[in-house]
């Protein structure tokens, strides 16, 4: 079990930079890929749009087309079913996680360990106008929707409590310290739907009871994941695929059995020098004609459409996309 204090916060932030450290000096992103047990194949990656900055996270619009956010560049954007991108919203200040519900896109600013203050915003698809419906947060992150139409959202600023905050957009109710943990970045419903996935900073995923939020277990973590996890979903058969930031993965994790192996590697941005976080960000399964695929965003500024060998079941544990 893991707590919110001081002192694991620290140590989330001194281990994390420490690794990125190690990345940085002994691989190179032309070594990418050499390391993880490898399950590609029969998977195909193709490229949905490129070029577009820095991506951290996505989700589908149920059209065959997805919201986007752009960290550096400050945006919220829409890619359509035919690739085309548009961006909504501009000036932003390190725009993160970003989530669909009816006629309302949610969005978090203010991503990172030490940035101003964050907020939780959402976008009117109908108007086009933008309402700020929280703000003061601390290095606001992942965000997930429930079933019941709350939101959960991950915080890994240095700056106060951290771990995952709570808000219901039809009362406006907000439970700032919902779950304590250390910083918290990626989050993800379980596939028995009383559950949720979270990753951390100390590079280490664990679940969380929805029932009983302050009584989280570890699930996976290294040796079994050796990764700087981001943003992932999970299967309703019981996989969890995870972005990660050390080979610019996506890796694909057992969570009755904890094995682990990469479906793909070298998703980074290009340079001579590395400087994390610089790999994958977000995953997303989504419509894909009849059947499912996984959809990537990574700081190289590319969106990738990740199609799962046949008779492959990726059926998202999320109810709202199964039907």
């Amino acid at each position: 079990m893991a707590t919110g204090t001081g002192s694991n916060r620290v140590r989330a932030a001194v281990l994390t930079a420490a690794v990125f450290a190690g990345i940085a000096a002994a691989m190179p992103t032309s070594q990418a890929g050499t390391i993880p047990t490898m399950c590609s194949e029969g998977w195909e990656a193709t490229t949905v749009v490129e070029g577009v900055g820095n991506l951290e996270n996505l989700d589908s619009d149920g059209r065959g087309g997805f919201y986007v956010t752009g960290i550096m560049d400050g945006y919220l954007a829409h890619v359509d079913s035919a690739a085309r991108m548009e961006k909504l919203v501009t000036g932003l200040w390190r725009p993160a996680g970003v989530r669909v519900a009816g006629p309302y896109v949610y969005f978090l600013t203010g991503d990172g360990l030490s940035e101003p203050p964050g907020t939780l915003q959402r976008y009117d698809t109908t108007t086009g106008t933008v309402q700020i419906l929280l703000t003061g947060l601390n290095g606001p992150n992942g965000l997930l929707l429930l079933p019941d139409g709350s939101l959960l959202f991950t915080t890994i600023g240095l700056g106060g409590p951290t771990g995952i905050s709570r808000y219901w957009p039809a009362t406006n109710e907000y439970e700032r310290d919902w779950a304590s943990l250390p910083p918290a970045n990626g989050i993800a419903l379980a596939a028995d739907g009383e559950s949720i996935y979270v990753d951390t900073m100390t590079l280490q995923i664990y679940r969380v009871p929805l029932h009983d939020p302050s009584h989280p277990t570890l699930v996976s973590g290294i040796p079994d994941l050796i990764a700087v996890p981001d943003d992932m979903e999970a299967t309703r058969a019981g996989a969890l695929f995870v972005a990660d930031h050390i080979l610019g993965a996506v890796y694909q994790v057992d969570m009755a059995t904890g094995a682990t192996c990469a479906i793909i590697t070298g998703l980074i941005k290009p340079g001579p020098v590395r400087n994390p976080p610089d790999g994958a960000t977000s995953v997303r399964i989504a419509r894909d004609g009849d059947s499912w695929s996984l959809f990537v965003t990574s700081m190289d500024g590319t969106l990738r459409r990740l199609r799962p060998p046949a008779g492959f079941d990726i059926t998202p544990a999320t109810p709202g996309k199964t039907g």
